[in-house]
């Protein structure tokens, strides 16, 4: 090697040792030329307009097979080879440079065949070295690093200086200099770096049957397609299997994919496969009458009644519709339900049941969940030896367009369900960590259950009081029940005779496994009961189907039913003096509404469509909203945590303190009890009232017996 190149003599080994010898030997340098010409000769002219701003020329690998099926097949044996004819193969194309120095733009293959877009679990040692298409969702991804590409090594004994193209993950540098010297130093200034950026993509959860668990596949990005993709997006990634050592030394490689190709793909449950046949199926379901009550049948049948709140699960788990409005803004179709029961009815299974039925879903337990485990989280890395941080998407993310189950939500810890609130309402979760700020899509629905904070409901005292859950979080679910063991001889009969026998029934299936009579024997009366009306794998279908395909539209009929109803409840609210509804169970309606259209697969909201609704919004409301003092429907106590009467009353207590303290001073608690009696609120009641404006800040005791007001 010279000892100190000159200009001309770093660009030919930079740009032309081992090329031009490429080009002359290598066939596919002109039939990739022919092929360009042909097909993207104007893609290649805007391209040298926009460079370097745009530096990559997108090809379909499509247009490729059909110009020369030979060529396309040699590209996914040896992608490397070709590519690199492929881009020397732009260069020879006559396009005006337009003052460009060196056009030396990138070739991306996308689009490539079925065939060639394996699982990432079934990625192995006949995909290596070869190009491949794979989806996930991006689960966690590094900062852009600057990476080495072209090393200029300078002697630290004599000066020569030089010049070697660095590949894969190792630094190359010479063996020796001229002068016998082995040490060299890197010359930063004269080097060629290149963007750099790793990202983590997890299977896609419709995919994943049972509990499997999701494969995760490094992806390593570099040039113009780094930053393409946040944590929670969902990508198609074009790249070359390549492997990596891992920490321990040994035969066993790690595998990862060098991307040549990222797309964002937003395909809502596409990949739940399904036939023509199956469509069929779907559609003539869609048609019985007893479409509802099979569905709901199908929701847990081994479970013993809640037939209403699996009738809510089956609207969540189709849907409302998304909608986007003018002025950019958007409404969420998701539906969020909460379930509020006391301990041994069946809650964790009914949401485990829900979680095998919903093609995209995740199930986590509030007390295993933090805060970053449901949103997102930056964690610090020494990957790259400086100490940088990789944001990590948690579950809310990676549900995104799907249903998360939270069991034992009143468990999780305050920090942590207040996370959830803005990925409940907006569908976002913005993350500001470790100098780390963005936002990213949860259009996830929440299926949620929780324990009363003292074990059983006390039917005397309101809702609010026995859960142990902040009010806004509340507000934010479309449905809400309760479920009570009711201490009733015959439901407990009912109850019991439907456990034990869906246990006989699980011993006789056991008892005739593998038997010849088990093709002869009739199923029982209670085997039929408990078999689901539709099988888990055809619901899960039936759902993706009318998600991907059904956008109900709202008739006249049904937008006037709706109005009818949520005016009239306001109405009722007024004229007893507190809210019965907010915008926000209006909204609600129209959700449940969509989604009840949705599992007939009618493009129309029809009336039978809001009277479903409106039944389940008027039972849950009833249950949970009722205001035990007053009898009255009361959504303040959900918003608010506090009924309408109760504000009304410690209002009363509040401005009667402040005016006797004007000439009291200390008003005597002897003297507001007295007053209070005359309102019908009795001393511990008043005492309660009065214990609840002290904490909120407008009342204090300077001492025993006697109250003050903070302000006068």
């Amino acid at each position: 090697m010279a000892r100190n190149m000159d200009k001309a003599e770093e660009e030919e080994i930079e740009l032309d040792f081992g090329k031009k010898e490429m080009t002359e030997e290598n066939p596919f340098v002109g039939k990739f030329e022919a092929f360009l010409k042909a097909n993207y000769k104007k893609h290649i002219e805007k391209l040298v307009e926009n460079y370097p701003q745009q530096k990559s020329l997108e090809v379909d690998y499509a247009d490729l097979a059909h110009y020369d099926y030979q060529l396309s097949e040699e590209l996914l044996a040896n992608p490397d080879h070709l590519i690199e004819a492929a881009e020397l193969a732009i260069k020879n194309i006559d396009v005006p440079a337009l003052g460009i120095a060196e056009f030396a733009p990138k070739v991306r293959i996308f689009n490539l065949p079925k065939e060639q877009m394996p699982l990432l679990r079934d990625i192995g040692a006949i995909h290596l070295g070869k190009m491949i298409a794979v989806e996930g969702l991006v689960k966690e991804m590094t900062d852009v690093l600057p990476k080495l590409k072209l090393a200029a090594w300078q002697c630290r004994r004599c000066g020569n200086t030089y010049k070697i193209a660095q590949e894969g993950n190792s630094i190359k540098q010479p063996s020796m200099c001229e002068c016998r010297h082995r040490d060299f130093l890197l010359q930063t200034d004269q080097s060629k770096f290149i963007d750099s950026q790793r990202l983590m993509i997890q299977e896609p959860l419709e995919l994943l049957k049972g509990s499997e668990q999701a494969t995760n596949v490094d992806i390593h990005l570099s040039e113009d397609i780094v930053n393409i993709a946040l944590p929670g997006d969902r990508v198609c990634i074009t790249g070359v299997v390549r492997l990596h050592p891992l920490k321990f030394k040994g035969p066993v490689y790690g595998r990862y994919i060098d991307a040549t190709h990222v797309q964002q793909t937003q395909r809502e449950f596409q990949d739940v496969e399904i036939s023509k046949e199956e469509e069929k199926e779907i559609r003539k379901l869609s048609k019985n009458p007893k479409v509802y009550d099979m569905l709901i049948q199908s929701i847990a049948p081994t479970i013993y009644g809640h037939e209403t709140i699996k009738e809510a699960i089956v609207l969540q788990l189709f849907g409302g519709v998304k909608k986007l409005l003018p002025g950019n803004m958007d409404t969420r179709g998701n539906i969020h339900v909460l379930l509020v029961g006391e301990p041994g009815l069946a809650k964790s299974k009914l949401l485990q049941t829900v979680h095998r039925i919903a093609p995209k879903s995740i199930y986590i337990a509030g007390k295993t969940s933090t805060g970053a485990g449901l949103t997102a989280t930056a964690v610090k890395t020494d990957e790259y030896g400086e100490g940088g941080w990789v944001l990590k998407a948690g579950a809310l993310v990676l549900a995104n367009g799907g249903t998360i189950m939270v069991d034992e939500f009143e468990k999780m810890d305050e920090e942590d369900r207040g996370a959830m609130h803005e990925a409940m309402e907006q569908g976002m979760i913005s993350v500001a960590k470790a100098g780390i700020v963005t936002r990213f899509k949860s259009e996830t629905s929440v299926l949620a259950a929780a324990n009363p904070k003292y074990t059983r409901f006390d039917p005397y005292q309101n809702f609010m009081e026995q859960i142990d859950l902040p009010a806004s979080l509340i507000s934010r679910f479309d449905l809400f029940f309760l479920i009570t063991d009711v201490l009733d001889r015959k439901r407990d009969e009912a109850i019991a005779s439907h456990i034990l026998k869906t246990h006989q029934a699980g011993e006789m299936m056991l008892q005739y496994a593998g038997e010849e009579k088990k093709k002869a024997r009739e199923p029982t009366e209670i085997e039929k009961e408990i078999t689901p009306a539709v099988s888990q794998e055809f619901f899960r279908k039936y759902v993706s189907y009318a998600r991907q395909r059904l956008f109900p539209i709202m008739t006249d009929e049904a937008m006037k039913s709706i109005s009818d109803f949520y005016v009239n409840l306001r109405e009722q609210g007024k004229i007893q003096g507190s809210y019965a509804a907010t915008h926000r169970q209006l909204e609600g309606l129209v959700r449940l509404s969509e989604a009840s259209a949705r599992v007939r697969l009618s493009n129309e909201v029809e009336l039978e469509d809001t009277e479903r609704a409106i039944r389940l919004l008027r039972s849950s409301l009833e249950k949970v909203v009722t205001d035990k003092e007053t009898g009255r429907i009361d959504i303040d106590l959900i918003t608010a945590g506090i009924p309408k009467s109760q504000v009304d009353h410690m209002r009363k207590i509040l401005n009667l303190v402040k005016e006797k303290s004007i000439e009291l001073d200390m008003v005597p608690l002897d003297l507001v009890f007295e007053e209070m009696k005359s309102e019908g609120i009795d001393r511990e009641k008043a005492m309660d009232f009065i214990n609840k404006l002290e904490k909120k800040g407008d009342l204090y005791m300077p001492k025993h017996g006697f109250v003050k007001p903070v302000e006068k």
